[in-house]
C-alpha cells in the first residue's frame, strides 16, 4: 500500500460556483449535515467558524481512511506496517517542507498545534534573548515567551506603521544579544494580511530573527519561508483542513539543535548509557527527532501532508480568487446594515483573508451569535478570540482590561466588550455567506424570534419559552 492520490469527491452543492469567475468550493466533511432550528424544522449547517477549526477536506479524510488499516508504530518496528508508517511519516515531512518552500538546511518539526510549536521555539531560545511581539497577536504567539525579555509593541494602524514601529524598537535594543520577532501572517480577528516580508527585512537588518505565525495565513495563501525570508513558520493542521491535532514548526535548525529536547524520552535520544557513578549519559538527536519524543501522531501528520497536497493541487490562485469573491459578498452585505461595525486595524482597503469580526449596535455579541445558530443554523464565534489586547483596542476600551475567550456574563440586550467573528475558506459555498448576510439583516431589522438566557457564561435559547 502507498499513500495513494484520492480523486476529488463532489456533490450537487459543490460542483458549481454562483460566480462564473470563481472555482467551486472544495468538498469538505459535514457539507450535508443538517441541524435543528429552535423555531422548528432543520437546515443544512453553515459552518462559518473556519478561523477556529476548518472542516476536514474530503480528500484528506479519504487519504487518511486509505492509510488507516496499515497504521503501525513509527521508527519502532521491523514489521511491514511499521516500515510503511515510518516511510509515510518521513515523506509527510518532505511534503510539508515543499509546501512551505523550506531551505536546504531547514528542519520540519511536528508538534500538536501552533501553540505547541511556538512554545517549543520559546524553549529553544538562547540565553538572554529579547523577544519583540505586537499586542495584536493571538495568545498562541503572545504568551509563550515567559523566560525571555519581552517587548510588547502597540497595535499599528497601517502596514507601514507596523514596520516603522518594529524598526524603532529594534534600533533601541541591546545590539549584542540575540533577538526574535514574532508576527502573525493574517490576523485571527480582522483577517488583515501583515507585511511579513518587510518585517522580516527590518528584523534581519537589526540582527534579529523572525518567526511567522501562519495559522490563519497558510490555509488561505501560499507561504514560502525562502520567499518571505523568515526564520521559522508555525501553523496548525486543524485550521488547514486536517484534523487529528497536529502542527508544524519549520525553519532554521541551529537554535533547535542547541536547545535541550522539548520533551525528554524515547525517540529524542540517540544513545543512553549508565555511568559508573550510577547516573545516566544521554546523547540526543540533532535532527527534528530531538523535539519529537514519544510515539508521534502519524495520522495527524499524514493529514497535514494530505492537506498540503490538496491545496497545492487545487491551486492557490483559484482559491484566493474564490475567497475574495466571498469576502466581497460579506463585506458588501454588512455595509448595508448601519448597526454593524466591522473591526479593522489597517482600514477597509487592506488585503485580508476570509476572517471578519464585527459588533452590532444594541446587541450583546453572544446573543447575536446564539440567534444566528439557533434560528438560522449558522455557526460563528463570539468573544475575544484569544486575542484580548487586540479586540479591546479595536473596541475602543483599555487593551489591558482582562477578559475571557468565551462570552462574558452578559444577558441578551446588555452591552458587552466582545465581538462576533465570521470566517470561511476553501469549502464554503455561496449559500452559506448569503444566508449569513440575510440573517444579519433580519436580526437587526426585526430582532430575534426566540427568547434567550445566559447559562454558564453562554447565551442560549430559553427552551422553556412558549
Amino acid at each position: 500500500m502507498s499513500a495513494r492520490s484520492v480523486a476529488t469527491v463532489t456533490d450537487a452543492s459543490s460542483t458549481e460556483s454562483a460566480d462564473p469567475c470563481c472555482a467551486a468550493p472544495l468538498p469538505v466533511l459535514g457539507r450535508d449535515v443538517t441541524v435543528p432550528l429552535v423555531t422548528g424544522g432543520e437546515v443544512t449547517y453553515a459552518a462559518l467558524d473556519y478561523a477556529a477549526s476548518a472542516p476536514a477536506l474530503q480528500r484528506v479524510w479519504d487519504d487518511v481512511a486509505a492509510y488507516a488499516p496499515y497504521y503501525g508504530s513509527v521508527h519502532r518496528g521491523a514489521g511491514y506496517l511499521s516500515q510503511l508508517s515510518t516511510d509515510l511519516f518521513e515523506n509527510s515531512r518532505v511534503t510539508v517542507a515543499e509546501f512551505l518552500g523550506c531551505r536546504e538546511d531547514d528542519q520540519v518539526v511536528f508538534t500538536r498545534s501552533t501553540t505547541d510549536s511556538l512554545n517549543l521555539l520559546a524553549a529553544a531560545l538562547p540565553a538572554d534573548c529579547q523577544v519583540f511581539v505586537f499586542e495584536t497577536e493571538h495568545h498562541a504567539s503572545l504568551l509563550p515567551w515567559r523566560d525571555a525579555r519581552v517587548t510588547y509593541l502597540n497595535a499599528p494602524r497601517t502596514a507601514d506603521q507596523a514596520v516603522a514601529t518594529l524598526e524603532r524598537a529594534l534600533a533601541d535594543r541591546d545590539p549584542y544579544g540575540p533577538a526574535l520577532v514574532c508576527v502573525t501572517g493574517a490576523s485571527n480577528v480582522t483577517g488583515e494580511l501583515w507585511p511579513v516580508k518587510e518585517l522580516a527585512a527590518a528584523a534581519h537588518a537589526h540582527g534579529a530573527r523572525i518567526v511567522l505565525d501562519a495559522a490563519q495565513l497558510a490555509p488561505h495563501h501560499p507561504v514560502s519561508i525562502s520567499e518571505l525570508d523568515v526564520d521559522w513558520v508555525a501553523f496548525s493542521g486543524h485550521k488547514l483542513y486536517a484534523p487529528f491535532g497536529s502542527g508544524v514548526l519549520a525553519g532554521r535548525s541551529d537554535w533547535l539543535r542547541a536547545a535541550e529536547p522539548y520533551l525528554a524520552g524515547g525517540g529524542a535520544s540517540r544513545k543512553v548509557a549508565r555511568r559508573t557513578d550510577g547516573g545516566v549519559d544521554v546523547e540526543w538527536h540533532d535532527t527534528a527527532a530531538r523535539h519529537e519524543a514519544g510515539s508521534p501522531n502519524v495520522i495527524g501528520v499524514y493529514s497535514i501532508a494530505a492537506a498540503c497536497k490538496a491545496l497545492t493541487e487545487a491551486g492557490f490562485d483559484e482559491l484566493v480568487a474564490r475567497e475574495r469573491h466571498l469576502i466581497a459578498k460579506v463585506r458588501e452585505g454588512l455595509a448595508e446594515v448601519p448597526a454593524v461595525k466591522v473591526l479593522s486595524l489597517f482600514g477597509d482597503d487592506a488585503p485580508r483573508v476570509g476572517v471578519i469580526s464585527f459588533v452590532v449596535d444594541g446587541w450583546n455579541s453572544s446573543h447575536f451569535a446564539a440567534a444566528l445558530s439557533a434560528e438560522y443554523g449558522i455557526g460563528v464565534r463570539d468573544g475575544l478570540f484569544c486575542a484580548h489586547p487586540l479586540v479591546r483596542t479595536l473596541l475602543g476600551s483599555d487593551p489591558q482590561t482582562q477578559g475571557e475567550c468565551g462570552a462574558p456574563e452578559a444577558a441578551p440586550g446588555e452591552k458587552s466588550l466582545n465581538a462576533i467573528r465570521v470566517s470561511f475558506g476553501a469549502g464554503t459555498p455561496d449559500e452559506h455567506v448569503e444566508r449569513f448576510v440575510r440573517a444579519c439583516k433580519e436580526l437587526v431589522a426585526d430582532g430575534a424570534r426566540w427568547n434567550y438566557r445566559t447559562e454558564d457564561g453562554r447565551c442560549v435559547p430559553d427552551t422553556t419559552a412558549a
